[in-house]
């Protein structure tokens, strides 16, 4: 059995499979996931698992230099808003804001889409990987 912090299959080896440059996309339960996109599906009721488990059991296997969430969610998701600034500063990455349709936009040419059972607005991220050298 895996000893690692992520035990789903699936996002652990989407995660190995990422260069320098490729996305993955963490989602709610409510985001459009493109036709083409690997769609990994881990809601289970309204709420499980959330988004924030979700994000930390991921950077806890992904290096990561950018993220990519929707600038809406400094207004209608302060509170997520200002725990995503400092998660994703503590990363040492770059977090940045564009329009919810261009975030839905980017989401297409992700490796693969997970999709939480967060019910709360705009708990979406776009996370482009780095190198660990």
């Amino acid at each position: 059995m895996k000893k690692g912090t992520c035990l789903n299959s699936e996002v652990s080896y989407v995660i190995a499979k990422l260069g320098h440059f490729d996305t993955l996309t963490i989602g709610d339960a409510g985001l459009p996931i493109p036709d083409g996109v690997q769609r990994i599906d881990l809601a289970v009721k309204m709420g499980l698992p959330g988004f924030r488990d979700v994000l930390e059991t991921v950077l806890s296997e992904m290096k990561i230099q950018k993220a990519t969430i929707a600038a809406e969610m400094v207004e209608i998701n302060p509170e997520l808003y200002e725990y995503m600034k400092a998660r994703i500063a503590q990363e040492g990455a770059e977090l940045v804001l564009v329009p919810h349709e261009e975030l839905k936009r980017q989401s297409a040419s992700s490796k693969a889409v997970v999709r939480t059972g967060e019910c709360k607005a705009y708990a979406n991220v776009i996370l482009e990987s780095n190198v660990t050298f």
